[in-house]
């Protein structure tokens, strides 16, 4: 079982007075995350790029944009974390490149052009529509022909069926890879064996055959930890992780509990939590390790997503309680340590995201239902500035940042949890160091408690002891309606346990024998 903590470094730590984060920021904070028990750092996407999507549209895969600084100082970032035995995830894009990249570029200019068959295209565009809203296809005055992208415009999509595009992203990782790094987040992974022809994106025809590649050309006999964002059933996943192609798989069922089925993350309900026992139950039943996760960059902070943030201690207490105790590695997003949450209601100008931008342009719901869907789910929520101390941008910079700071920093900082003994860094810290030492909670059994009941998800550990979590879903007390042996309280984020349970209280039972 590992702990990984993901960096945003645009909105992590500024440290040369820019208003952006920058891999000077992730090396000054490194002892923080060692102290807290973090064996790999994730970092978003740090290469040269236009930033239309904040650094998923990749212009140069193998420069460091100078944004966050220069490929000398990511040399030092990965020495650095190793003297303290941590280890460097990079994020790679490999569905599709910034159309500033020079392969689009050089496509551009003619149909026969050598790299013309590097991207998609078509004489007549098909009416699939992309990830950030509108049609995918878009058209190129000069040759007269529409290249493919399923997200931005300026993020045409690779044509992985062309031989040389592939063997070009694997000569790419084994660079990173001889220079040190240890692991990779692989972006949209599952795009890449679509065929656009039939319209079959997600899962497509050729997906396992180019896994199966890229294992054997890059990860085959090293120690690489690859983690995937892939848009796959659990049994597909399954079968991936079993073939030993990547390390893990992570699974989305969890995150699209609160939208309206088959209408897409904008159309909202309420999560409901015997819904979510059946999602995470499954993902327990597969033997391959689950990423767990409920927030990151593309997600919003599940505290104020989820939860009422008038019980912010005990809310993200509790979120920790129930899901880290799984089966499966760890993992924190910046400033979810000590309870940061989302901006709230805004107007739409405040937003720099540009999937929520998109959305707002093009969905013909009402104004104000559209600023009540982006409150919930625009990924700007998770993007803020870390939020360090109480001092003026949150301690994040010395000047504006390129995106608005909290107005909650004052009450919500990493300085004030730190310098409070009963705050939610500590509870984190002490979770994490009983993960880590106790063998039951990292690979014992899964069985799943109280299935029926609406407010509560409790769970068994067992392997050479038992342990019983339990966690009230709601902000208001409920009736424990669970029978117990003896038991010792490891955990507990209120000072009592009784019959009635807290609102948002979580407990960790070790059952005596």
């Amino acid at each position: 079982m590992k702990v990984i903590y993901q960096i945003y470094p645009l909105s992590f730590k500024d440290t040369n007075n820019d208003g952006i984060g920058d891999i000077g920021g992730v090396i000054e904070k490194l002892p923080y995350l060692k102290e807290l028990g973090v064996d790999y750092i994730w970092l978003t996407p740090i290469y040269e790029s236009p930033m239309i999507d904040n650094g998923y549209d990749i212009s140069d895969y193998y420069n460091i944009s100078p944004i966050f600084g220069t490929n000398d100082e990511f040399l030092k970032l990965l020495t650095e974390a190793k003297k303290m035995d941590m280890n460097i995830i990079m994020d790679l894009v490999l569905n599709h490149t910034s159309s500033e990249h020079k392969w689009f570029k050089e496509a551009k200019k003619s149909k026969d052009n050598p790299f013309r068959n590097y991207y998609i295209w078509s004489e007549k565009p098909s009416d699939i529509t992309s990830t950030f809203s509108g049609n995918a296809w878009t058209k190129d005055e000069l040759t007269n022909e529409y290249y493919f992208h399923l997200f931005a415009k300026e993020q045409p999509d690779l044509n992985w069926q062309n031989e040389k595009v592939r063997h070009e992203m694997y000569k790419m990782i084994n660079y990173y890879i001889d220079s040190g790094v240890k692991g990779f987040r692989l972006d949209v992974l599952d795009l890449i064996g679509k065929d656009v022809k039939t319209n079959k994106l997600s899962n497509g025809p050729y997906l396992l055959e180019y896994l199966e590649e890229l294992y054997e050309t890059c990860f085959k006999g090293k120690d690489i930890y690859t983690v995937a964002e892939m848009g796959i059933p659990l049994e597909v996943s399954k079968i991936i992780t079993e073939k030993g192609y990547l390390s893990s798989i992570f699974q989305f069922d969890h995150i699209i509990l609160d939208e309206v089925k088959g209408k897409g993350k904008w159309a909202l309900r309420d999560l409901e939590l015997l819904e979510l026992k059946e999602v995470f139950n499954n993902y327990q039943s597969n033997p391959s390790i689950i990423p767990l996760f409920w927030s990151n960059h593309d997600q919003p902070r599940a505290l104020g997503r989820y939860l009422n943030l008038d019980y912010r201690y005990y809310g993200q207490t509790m979120l920790f309680t129930l899901l880290y105790l799984q089966r499966g590695h760890i993992y924190i997003y910046q400033g979810e340590e000590f309870g940061m949450s989302g901006l709230g209601y805004q107007p739409i100008n405040v937003y720099k995201d540009v999937e929520s931008i998109n959305f707002f342009n093009y969905s013909k719901e009402s104004t104000e239902e559209k600023l009540k869907s982006l409150k919930v789910k625009s990924r700007d929520h998770s993007r803020t500035p870390m939020q360090w101390d109480d001092s003026l941008y949150a301690g994040f910079s010395n000047r504006k940042p390129w995106i608005i700071v909290n107005p909650n920093y004052q009450e919500v900082n990493c300085l004030k949890d730190l310098n409070s003994a009963n705050s939610i860094y500590y509870f984190l810290k002490k979770f994490i160091e009983l993960k880590k030492t106790i063998k039951t909670l990292s690979k014992g059994s899964f069985e799943m408690l109280l299935w029926e009941n609406e407010d509560i998800f409790a769970y068994k550990r067992t392997l050479d002891e038992t342990y019983i979590i339990i966690a009230n879903f709601k902000d208001k007390c409920v009736c424990l309606d669970l029978k117990l042996q003896d038991y010792e309280i490891v955990l507990n984020n209120y000072d009592t346990l009784t019959s009635k349970l807290n609102p948002y209280q979580a407990i960790v039972l070790k059952i005596i024998k």
